[in-house]
């Protein structure tokens, strides 16, 4: 049996109620979120591809269209097999363009998003990229637990 103590505090309340997608139901969801982004926005994807940037666009537009702050958090193109470098550059150069912080971690392979400073997800799927694989994602509403990520990957000091 599975037990937390009351002394643990909200934010395991808040762990307990989160809610699991796979790769079927993800995106639905998570486009959702995306469109009520109130300020900012971080995703951290080791793999950037153009079918997702694609599909992806419209809404990062809408959102530097309306002032929302995007950070996106990738692996650096040396560390990329040729076919997706290429991909990925070209992405990243979208991205910018239209105003996206993008970053660049070497060794890369976290697959979270961060929204608002309340929402997190996390798991095995890779937003800006995934394509066939079978994956799971959990969404997290806290503020609580969405700082501690944001203190524990260093990212804070790029959000407002």
């Amino acid at each position: 049996m599975f037990r937390l103590q009351r002394t643990q505090g909200k934010h395991y309340d808040d762990l307990l109620a989160s809610q699991l997608y796979d790769q079927d139901g993800f995106y639905k969801a998570f486009l959702d979120d995306l469109k009520k982004v109130k300020s900012e926005l971080i995703i951290e994807s080791p793999f950037i591809t153009t079918r997702r940037i694609t599909s992806l666009m419209p809404v990062f537009k809408q959102l530097v269209k309306h002032g929302k702050r995007i950070v996106i958090n990738t692996k650096p193109l040396d560390e990329h097999e040729p076919y997706y470098q290429a991909q990925s550059a070209h992405a990243i150069v979208e991205l910018q363009e239209l105003g996206i912080q993008v970053l660049f971690t070497r060794g890369h392979h976290r697959k979270l998003s961060i929204i608002d400073k309340q929402i997190t997800w996390e798991g095995s799927l890779n937003i800006l990229s995934q394509n066939d694989s079978c994956e799971v994602m959990r969404r997290i509403y806290s503020e609580k637990l969405a700082n501690q990520m944001l203190a524990f990957l260093h990212l804070e000091k790029f959000i407002t």
